[in-house]
């Protein structure tokens, strides 16, 4: 609709040599203001003083990206982020092209290719980077595999495509870590601490020495539609029937998760940004709080409470029978543990999420976080108990949000 009376309207221009001054246009369909079907005056009908390069999904903003693990929880958001704005996409991917076919539409025909790669393989890397001035790294595996553990991927996977992207010109490179990485991660239940956390790490002086301007992020749990934090907790699997095992009952933990779309925010952001180049950034979401809330929170959003439903929590330090379980499913399913669950993801869960000070958050990237009290009833949403009934009926009350925690009570918690 906007292009024609556009069209008309620029017609209508040349038949009047004084001028055009009435000249109106629709305004886009997906406006967000209450008046979008109100015409609004055209600031001139000059064709070549009119929007253009970062358009929309079929422009080209000058930056050509080669995201390394699209296909992820997080690279999807980030790889339609940048589509929309105009960036010309090159996908690297393993398996089957099935799993990266659907990020097609992130970018009009001829804005997104694919190209087949090994982590392992230098030569099939080089093909992807070559032409790009922005790489982005986001692979990564909550769990070993047979043929990839946490040190092939974290660290010398990382190692790999950074130097790969420092010999073949690249600008710039992101790469995505984990909070609460270091050197000997302090062992809450496994021997040695969490070997994710010790390999990110590594991966991320790794990174530093092949090159020194990259852009890290460091993510605490990121929650949003298939992630691996809401829906890990919510699966059947991470129970016990229907309590719920926690270490020290969950309230000697504490947690900042952040929101998917802030995280991508947050890297295409640093891809424009020339400041950002060699910073560490830290992602966490706006609000603190303890394990036990959140666990407590999720299952009251998901009818599944004590009064209603049986739930309850225990103190995990009390139950073997529950880490015995999570070893027989890393042995039967070594490829894909049911639920995600596996020891490492355990260990970790139990680490309270370190924010440190001076090192600039996602909010000095210009991203406005999200409140996990906004989004996530929506995302467990379909967890939910007798589904069926409709929740705008108002026949079950509203569940009470998660209470915060401020820097004094956790003081005083760990003191």
């Amino acid at each position: 609709m906007a292009a024609i009376v556009l069209t008309r309207n620029m017609q209508l221009a040349k038949h009047h040599s004084s001028g055009v001054v009435g000249v109106l246009c629709m305004r886009g369909y997906a406006a967000a203001a209450p008046d979008a079907d109100v015409p609004r005056p055209l600031k001139t009908t000059n064709l070549s003083a009119m929007k253009r390069g970062t358009g929309g999904r079929s422009s080209f903003n000058g930056i050509v990206a080669t995201v390394f693990g699209a296909t992820g929880f997080v690279g999807r958001y980030v790889c339609n982020k940048l589509g929309k704005q105009g960036t010309q996409l090159i996908l690297p991917y393993r398996g089957d092209d099935s799993e990266v076919i659907r990020l097609k539409v992130v970018g009009d025909l001829g804005q997104v290719l694919f190209h087949f790669y090994n982590l392992e393989d230098p030569r099939s890397i080089r093909e992807a980077v070559k032409h790009s001035n922005v790489v982005i790294n986001l692979v990564g595996r909550d769990y070993e595999t047979k043929n990839f553990k946490f040190k092939d991927v974290n660290v010398n996977g990382a190692a790999r495509l950074a130097s790969i992207c420092r010999d073949a010109g690249v600008e710039r490179f992101i790469h995505v870590s984990s909070l609460n990485v270091e050197a000997n991660p302090k062992p809450v239940y496994v021997s040695g601490g969490s070997q994710w956390l010790k390999t990110k790490y590594e991966g991320e002086l790794q990174v530093r020495d092949a090159f020194p301007n990259a852009t890290i992020i460091r993510p605490a749990d990121i929650y949003g539609s298939e992630d691996r934090f809401l829906r890990y907790y919510a699966h059947i699997w991470r129970r016990q029937f229907r309590s719920m095992p926690l270490w020290r009952n969950g309230e000697a933990t504490v947690k900042q998760p952040v929101f998917v779309s802030d995280v991508a925010q947050a890297i295409v952001n640093a891809a424009k940004d020339p400041d950002s180049a060699g910073r560490i950034y830290q992602a966490v979401g706006p609000k603190r709080y303890q394990l036990s809330e959140l666990v407590d929170w999720f299952h009251r959003l998901m009818r599944k409470d004590q009064k209603r439903w049986g739930y309850q929590r225990y103190d995990l330090r009390y139950d073997p029978t529950f880490m015995l379980k999570v070893k027989f499913t890393n042995l039967i399913c070594p490829g894909a543990p049911i639920g995600g669950l596996s020891v490492d993801r355990v260990e970790r869960e139990y680490i309270t999420d370190k924010v440190l000070p001076g090192v600039p958050t996602l909010e000095d990237l210009g991203v406005q976080l999200t409140n996990m009290e906004d989004q996530v009833p929506w995302e467990l949403r379909p967890y939910r108990a007798a589904l069926y009934y409709d929740a705008e009926l108002g026949e079950f009350e509203t569940p009470p949000p998660p209470k915060t925690i401020e820097s004094r009570d956790e003081q005083r918690l760990f003191a």
